[in-house]
């Protein structure tokens, strides 16, 4: 992708993906949108999903290349059309990658009850390095306009510690059915430090 990302300097998964990765159902079929060398697929395939794995860097995908469980994809997420406009999955997971005019698609490539499980770099993240690009910062809060219409479970924003000093947002949202109870959300621990 095009844009300036921070390497979080190690491959082991996000935190945020593992305990929001709970709001899956079993079997499901999983996007990994910017999904990089894998952390995320794997992680996800491990859990008992099928794993859709999409990224323009064809060298990335090239480590989940015959892996059983992943799919591939090299698209170009921000020059190309979306590549999944028939398609749909059970859940979203995108991590350390914004390009917010992907949001309107996630709706509709969503199934019922369907999760998107999101986090990225904020404003304020310029104090720690990279990115420090405004346009790919989030600003307060950004994460639950974007996420709208959506049904939030839980969100954070704040400086996290692990692997790196870093200012992050993150959100889990379901595509809600049209009556009915989803279940209990993740504690959100708001500003501040996030676990």
């Amino acid at each position: 992708m095009t844009q300036d990302v921070a390497s979080t300097g190690d491959s082991v998964p996000s935190d945020w993906v593992r305990r929001c990765a709970s709001f899956i159902a079993p079997g499901s079929r999983v996007l990994d949108v910017a999904c990089g060398a894998g952390r995320h697929s794997r992680l996800l395939r491990d859990l008992g999903f099928s794993v859709t794995a999409v990224d323009c860097d064809e060298s990335a995908l090239c480590a989940l290349d015959r892996q059983p469980g992943i799919a591939i994809l090299s698209a170009d997420l921000e020059l190309a059309p979306w590549p999944f406009p028939n398609e749909s999955f059970d859940a979203i997971v995108v991590t350390n990658y914004l390009h917010r005019p992907l949001f309107p698609h996630f709706p509709g490539t969503l199934r019922t009850g369907g999760s998107l499980i999101y986090e990225t770099f904020a404003v304020g993240n310029e104090r720690f390095g990279r990115p420090s690009n405004p346009r790919f910062l989030l600003c307060p809060d950004e994460l639950l306009t974007l996420a709208s219409p959506l049904q939030v479970l839980a969100f954070e924003q704040g400086i996290v510690h692990h692997p790196k000093p870093a200012m992050m947002q993150r959100i889990c949202a379901v595509k809600a059915p049209k009556a009915g109870v989803l279940g209990t959300a993740i504690p959100a621990t708001g500003m501040g430090a996030l676990r």
